[in-house]
């Protein structure tokens, strides 16, 4: 009997599947801090997190049965893959599950930028009718630049093509896609675009990717949409590049510290902030779900 922790929520619909496989036992335990998650993995055999149950060091020390962890989404960087692997424990995830669910959320959040959504709604929710004041612009005509070229990227790229943009991407390898866009260099794609999206885990090659400099190079009035992976993005440079009119609007899902504990980008009148909930569609999540059934069915096969 292989015993499973589900320590962050997981759709119902792959939750009964789970509980349906032989030879499982299936306990759900969600919210718990470092030190509880500690006291709880040893008897467990799979744990599966989604993206707020941190998966430490201290965590893999203490997880003394421990055979398999299961990330129920895209990234990784909430699990010490490191020391898993010098633990000998196999880690996996679900990185087509919610693609389009990022995908759609980051164009939500292009659209909202460019048309002062998040600002006419607070003025609505004031009472107040400043139709003058929220003057937008189109995405069509626009050019976008994609950083990070993998699946959700080439799929806000679908999304971007069919509005009429003209879409430029950077990616460290060559993209594979069937897709009119292009593929260019870091410097081009920052020098050319109006609007830029990021699409990247976060590793040591792309923490603060876009910092000072990179705004340097930017066009004056660009927009910049981050629903990848924080640390990405340097705040206090893209703070600086606010003030200072070089970026005209930020829409943003994830942060360098999250929940933050300094909100001085997020109440920026032209930041468009989200509490990381790109993949938070339900159809996103039941796919992710029945992806961790899958492999966990896998491994009892196997």
């Amino acid at each position: 009997m292989k015993k499973v922790l589900i320590a962050d929520p997981m759709s119902p619909e792959a939750l009964e599947a789970l509980k349906s496989v032989p030879n499982l036992d299936v306990t759900v335990k969600t919210g718990m801090d470092e030190a509880e998650l500690i006291k709880t993995i040893p008897e467990f055999h799979i744990a599966v997190v989604r993206g707020a149950t941190k998966v430490t060091k201290n965590v893999i020390d203490a997880a003394s049965n421990l055979e398999l962890i299961i990330r129920a989404g895209i990234g990784l960087d909430n699990i010490d893959v490191a020391e898993a692997k010098e633990k000998g424990i196999q880690v996996a995830n679900t990185p087509a599950a919610t693609t389009i669910s990022v995908a759609e959320h980051t164009f939500g959040l292009m659209l909202a930028a460019v048309r002062n959504h998040g600002k006419a709604n607070i003025s609505m929710k004031g009472h107040k009718w400043e139709k003058k004041a929220f003057s937008g612009t189109e995405l069509y005509g626009k050019t976008l630049g994609i950083i990070g070229g993998g699946r959700i990227g080439c799929e806000v790229a679908r999304r971007a093509i069919a509005f009429g943009m003209k879409v430029l991407v950077y990616d460290i390898i060559d993209v594979q896609s069937d897709l009119d866009i292009k593929q260019v260099s870091l410097d081009e794609l920052l020098s050319q675009s109006d609007l830029i999206s990021l699409h990247l885990p976060l590793n040591e090659q792309t923490r603060h990717i876009i910092s000072e400099e990179e705004f340097f190079k930017m066009k004056d009035g660009v927009i910049l949409v981050n629903a990848s992976r924080g640390g990405t993005v340097d705040e206090a440079a893209l703070l600086d590049a606010l003030e200072s009119g070089k970026v005209r609007a930020v829409a943003i899902d994830v942060f360098e510290k999250e929940p933050p504990d300094d909100f001085a980008l997020i109440d920026h009148p032209n930041v468009l902030a989200t509490p990381h909930i790109g993949a938070a569609a339900k159809e996103g999540q039941k796919r992710a779900g029945f992806e961790v059934v899958n492999i966990i069915k896998e491994k009892m096969e196997a």
